[in-house]
């Protein structure tokens, strides 16, 4: 099977040295996706909703240019820095999976490389074999 990189446009990619996603055959991993725009530049401070909403439009990016949607969403990880917010990142999260149901964690972490960062995303799919043309 061949192994597809997916690049991030995070100004952490290079220094690091990881992809946004990496997909082999019809299996698709997003590492940590921060709420951050194209530019690099973090979206929403100081609201984990607004974030929370920034990491999914860049994991349904991500998805499509890998050739797999939300509904192949198997898992997700939420790591907040506050515990306190995931009534408000559910809340997010809910909109886009309530229907998909995808195994699902959410997490406390001490803090993300950008101390602007509320939290971060992660997400595993895998394309339905009718549709995979890998």
């Amino acid at each position: 099977m061949s192994r597809s990189l997916i690049p991030s446009s995070s100004p952490y990619a290079d220094l690091i040295g990881f992809s946004r996603a990496v997909r082999i055959g019809n299996h698709v991993c997003i590492g940590g996706t921060a709420p951050i725009d194209k530019g690099g530049n973090t979206v929403g401070l100081n609201d984990p909703a607004a974030q929370a909403q920034q990491c999914i439009q860049t994991i349904i990016h991500t998805l499509e240019v890998a050739g797999a949607s939300l509904d192949d969403v198997i898992r997700t990880r939420v790591m907040v820095t506050d515990i306190k917010d995931w009534p408000k990142i559910a809340e997010v999260h809910g909109e886009y999976f309530k229907h998909i149901r995808p195994a699902s964690t959410l997490f406390q972490v001490s803090r993300f490389i950008n101390p602007e960062w509320l939290i971060e995303i992660e997400v595993d799919a895998i394309i339905d074999i009718d549709r995979c043309i890998d």
